[in-house]
């Protein structure tokens, strides 16, 4: 098998198209499209349907196209293992920290205690939420991440590494009390929300919380980004919910006076795991920053509210 043919089908899987893979990979459209028919001429199955919308993996191209991300990733890890000769940790080792969690305000530490501890490692670090992490690693884009949840989703373990609480952050000028005991969901139902989409896992466990005590959520504002959400925030336009870690950056980052005030009846929380794939190994550089993702994770545990 030509691993060049595997690296052209995820390309094209990536890209949606044949010809848009053909421009990334400087290749004639005519010859990607020979090493397609290859690739299904070897499997005798077809691997993409092609559509007006681009290309579509069939059942046995997304077999394909998860084990070619492990088969390119130990090949990359095999040339690295001989150069260095074993003596040294070596190789590429990806990871996801989903965004308003605490494990994105874990990234730069992760990049700079990784490259003091393991020079010859290139970590690529993932902050993305166009697609679920847990198909990230089931397909082998990622090889770890940090998530909300604990599962059970099939084809990937988890490890609950902390409980995050979340608070309720908002401008001065709202009008909120900084008074100390937390404050009651059912006592926000008149202040407008600036909250992640729908299908962030933040956003759940806040509708969750909203609809256990009857309350009604008044979201002015649905933001991806949580440093435009932080902005929204500092500028009035609505308070939001997040874990504390993301409750501190806001704070740190904000120009106006902001309130914080932890949350009651029912208090948000939500658990924050490590996902790793059931099926395929860790290499040794992976197994290092995995244990160094625990590490990081367990200071987490003693963050305090910004006063």
């Amino acid at each position: 098998m030509d691993t060049r043919r595997l690296k052209s089908f995820i390309t094209i899987v990536d890209m949606g198209s044949i010809t848009r893979a053909a421009d990334i990979l400087h290749i004639a459209q005519p010859a990607l499209s020979q090493q397609l028919a290859a690739l299904e001429d070897h499997f005798q199955e077809k691997l993409l349907t092609r559509s007006q919308q681009g290309v579509i993996l069939t059942d046995a191209g997304r077999a394909l196209y998860r084990h070619a991300q492990i088969i390119l990733r130990q090949m990359d890890q095999a040339y690295a293992d001989v150069r260095a000769g074993g003596a040294i940790l070596s190789g590429r080792v990806s990871v996801g920290l989903a965004p308003f969690s605490s494990a994105a305000t874990l990234s730069l530490q992760l990049l700079e205690e990784a490259k003091l501890r393991y020079p010859q490692v290139l970590l690529h670090v993932t902050e993305s939420v166009s697609q679920p992490y847990s198909q990230m690693i089931m397909n082998g884009r990622l090889e770890m991440a940090l998530i909300h949840g604990a599962g059970p989703i099939k084809g990937v373990k988890f490890q609950p590494l902390l409980t995050e609480e979340f608070v309720f952050v908002a401008n001065e000028s709202l009008g909120i009390s900084r008074e100390e005991p937390p404050i009651a969901v059912a006592n926000l139902e008149t202040i407008p929300f600036v909250v992640p989409p729908a299908y962030n896992f933040v956003r759940r466990a806040i509708d969750v919380a909203f609809g256990r005590s009857r309350t009604n959520l008044n979201v002015v504002a649905e933001v991806e980004a949580v440093k435009t959400l932080g902005r929204a925030v500092d500028a009035g336009l609505g308070a939001t919910i997040v874990p504390k870690a993301i409750a501190n950056r806001i704070v740190a980052e904000a120009t106006q006076p902001m309130v914080v005030r932890r949350i009651s009846s029912p208090k948000i929380e939500e658990t924050l795991s490590l996902c790793l794939s059931d099926t395929t190994p860790l290499s040794e550089p992976a197994l290092a920053i995995t244990q160094l993702l625990v590490e990081l994770t367990e200071t987490l545990k003693t963050v305090e509210l910004p006063s």
